[in-house]
């Protein structure tokens, strides 16, 4: 990759980025405006590193939870649509809990105590536990507790690529109230909850 190309894949993430820091200051409507701006430049058939951050966090922006879902369905097929040899760049990222967040990014896995970078398939098997989390929760959110039993299984068997750090353990401890949710009574379906991760 020449300087020019990672100068204009910084640039991407640099917006994203600049987006992100909106949505945690709780203006969602200038976040998503931003996102899609960027979503509409890079296209469908852009950077799989940027759709699947990108996508990930316009989730976060949306209202209805249909549309929540619709987004991170995209993040996910993104994140399968990373080749090896894609190497994966910074990105905007936040620890799990962190408000007004409600999830950790799936870029944002690395903690602070690591310096070196993860090859691209590391990189790539980190962002599943958080993207299939993510989905779990859509689904709790829309009523469809088998569908969000698929991707919360599939969340905790991607936990082993996950480093023993906070953003690790958050994903990890997000997973398992999430469970516990989903264990309750049959009588007492979870109720939709405003923060996926309190």
């Amino acid at each position: 990759m020449t300087e020019q190309q990672e100068a204009s894949e910084d640039a991407v993430m640099t917006r994203i980025g600049q987006a992100v820091i909106l949505l945690h200051a709780g203006d969602r409507e200038e976040a998503r405006n931003r996102l899609g701006e960027i979503w509409a430049e890079i296209g469908a058939e852009g950077d799989s590193l940027h759709r699947c951050t990108l996508a990930h966090y316009m989730a976060d922006a949306q209202d209805d939870p249909a549309d929540e879902l619709a987004w991170d369905l995209r993040a996910l097929t993104a994140a399968d649509g990373l080749r090896p040899g894609e190497e994966p760049g910074p990105a905007p990222g936040r620890e799990p809990g962190q408000p007004p967040g409600r999830r950790p990014g799936p870029v944002a896995g690395q903690g602070a105590g690591q310096t070196a970078r993860p090859g691209p398939q590391q990189a790539v098997r980190v962002f599943y536990p958080s993207l299939h989390l993510s989905l779990a929760a859509d689904y709790v959110k829309l009523r469809r507790p088998e569908a969000a039993r698929v991707h919360l299984a599939r969340a905790r068997a991607a936990t082993g690529a996950l480093a023993d750090d906070g953003y690790g353990n958050g994903v990890r401890a997000a997973i398992a109230r999430l469970e516990r949710r989903l264990a309750a009574e049959p009588g007492e379906w979870p109720r939709p909850f405003p923060e996926q991760y309190p």
